[in-house]
């Protein structure tokens, strides 16, 4: 099931001490080459529903971003087990301002929360998921009917927060007091010039908890989800 939210439904999450590190990792290797070595169990695809949130203009590209730019995705990964996926535009902030040219930042977040117990529930009383890698890939459309792949994204996330935080073999603790992950910013550089439309898939391979407190529970899934994201004419 995927929801959609605005930016202010974002929670605090861990702060990252370096955004200029996080930004570095774009054009890193394709999602396909590094996902096809990677041993799953299950794989979770949200069914998207449309709101009145989304947009369709006479390009006929359907986008998930509102005119603010910002979006909340949401997959349930066990009962009761929601991981969120929160997006928003960086800069520039409003995707009405999204062209070809020209770069385009975004950032997003991942959290997990379990509806099981109350949020304030001590860790122990909770399902833990880790994340041990995510990865975004790319698929423009463009009025040639040429696609192309301009943006890829891939790291372990363990890399990308303080040392500090919370975190196994399995990967980074995403229900821990500390918050989830965050990465503030990073780029879409320009596009061809008739691209009308980009869309993310973002794919995050996570260990899931089947009991709480239970070491010997946890399964591996890779969670999907699609961004398709308008990109605008430049007005002359």
């Amino acid at each position: 099931m995927t929801h959609r939210r605005t930016r202010g439904a974002v929670r605090a999450v861990a702060a990252i001490s370096s955004v200029a590190a996080i930004a570095g990792l774009t054009g890193c290797s394709q999602l396909i080459d590094t996902m096809n070595g990677a041993e799953t169990i299950q794989a979770v695809l949200p069914t998207p529903q449309a709101t009145a949130a989304d947009a369709t203009d006479e390009s006929g590209f359907e986008s998930q971003f509102t005119r603010d730019g910002s979006v909340s995705l949401s997959s349930d990964v066990a009962d009761g087990l929601e991981v969120r996926l929160d997006v928003w535009a960086y800069d520039p902030k409003r995707t009405m301002e999204w062209h070809p040219d020209g770069e385009k930042s975004f950032g997003f977040a991942v959290n997990v929360y379990d509806h099981r117990v109350d949020e304030k529930a001590v860790l122990a009383q909770k399902r833990r998921v880790y994340l041990s890698q995510i990865a975004i890939t790319s698929q423009t459309a463009q009025t040639s009917n040429q696609t192309s792949a301009p943006f890829q994204f891939t790291a372990d996330p363990r890399t990308l927060v303080p040392t500090d935080t919370l975190r196994s073999d399995r990967g980074l603790l995403l229900n821990s007091f500390q918050g989830g992950l965050l990465v503030p910013e990073t780029a879409i550089h320009q596009l061809p010039a008739d691209t009308y439309g980009i869309t993310l898939q973002f794919a995050l391979t996570i260990a899931v908890e089947g009991a709480a407190n239970d070491d010997a529970s946890f399964q591996q899934q890779t969670v999907y989800q699609m961004l398709p994201i308008r990109i605008h004419p430049v007005e002359n």
